[in-house]
């Protein structure tokens, strides 16, 4: 399966704090890149391939990935109107979405427990996206309304008649067939001159207008994850969601221990409890 990620972002609503910003795919936490955290994960989840639309500063974006030795597993695909809005990018990787099997698209300014990713390659559900029930009010994060058991609404703003709501993750698992009808969608916006409008209200477009159950989620309440935008992601990263994502990690590198050295016990029992009956 190939990962595809929006990259291109100026970043401009991180403020004054961080003068002449990197490329937010760049920005460090704990001592890595958000590339790097993208590369890991999607290395152990099996992805085949990453493919990252840019545009700002991406020759810092090629410099990191030679040094990190990613060449053989990302490319990039430039867009030269990165200053509009993401849909552009969407647009400049249209072909990379063309895929004869699913497809990942995912935002680049996310920082998130390996566990997501897996929750959604693993989904049952040919689209899926990944939804969080623990978020801020307001019209910054893009949500997720559902009703009875279906999504009934996928954007910023709010509508009625739902039974919760939760924010969107930011990536999602598309068949080839829902990323045609977006690349389609795309086309149609970018054909009415609406290049500043969010990427998400083409797969808005497809998901209200496709069968009954064409489209699913995954809960991912709980598990740790945060997308940049604002200088107080940043501080939020480093020093909330950065030891959270660490910790799970140390738990699950300790459970298979911890299972193996119960079952040698159990496996040494019998043993004894053999050699007894033997004798």
């Amino acid at each position: 399966m190939k990962a595809v990620m929006l990259a291109a972002g100026i970043g401009a609503r991180l403020g004054s704090s961080i003068t002449e910003p990197p490329p937010k795919v760049l920005l460090r936490f704990g001592g890595k890149s958000l590339l790097e955290y993208h590369l890991e994960i999607l290395r152990q989840q099996g992805i085949d391939e990453l493919v990252l639309g840019v545009g700002y500063k991406y020759q810092e974006i090629e410099r990191e990935i030679m040094a990190l030795g990613a060449q053989d597993f990302v490319r990039v695909v430039f867009n030269e109107d990165y200053r509009e809005g993401n849909i552009v990018t969407l647009w400049t990787v249209r072909d990379e979405l063309r895929c004869d099997g699913p497809v990942l698209l995912m935002d680049a300014d996310i920082l998130y427990d390996q566990e997501l990713l897996q929750r959604l390659m693993n989904s049952p559900h040919r689209n899926c996206l990944l939804l969080d029930r623990d978020f801020e009010p307001g019209d910054e994060p893009v949500k997720i309304c559902v009703r009875d058991g279906e999504i009934v609404e996928f954007r910023k703003w709010l509508s009625t008649g739902f039974d919760f709501c939760g924010e969107s993750v930011g990536m999602f698992k598309l068949s080839s067939d829902a990323a045609q009808l977006i690349i389609a969608q795309t086309a149609l916006y970018l054909d009415q001159g609406r290049r500043h409008e969010p990427y998400e209200e083409t797969i808005r477009d497809v998901l209200l207008t496709s069968p009954r159950g064409a489209f699913a989620f995954e809960d991912i309440t709980g598990l740790p994850w945060i997308e940049i935008d604002f200088a107080a992601d940043v501080a939020r990263a480093e020093t909330e969601i950065l030891p959270r994502i660490a910790l799970n990690a140390g738990r699950r590198h300790d459970a298979p221990a911890a299972t193996k050295s119960r079952d040698t016990t159990v496996s040494t029992k019998d043993i004894n409890k053999g050699a007894a009956q033997d004798l």
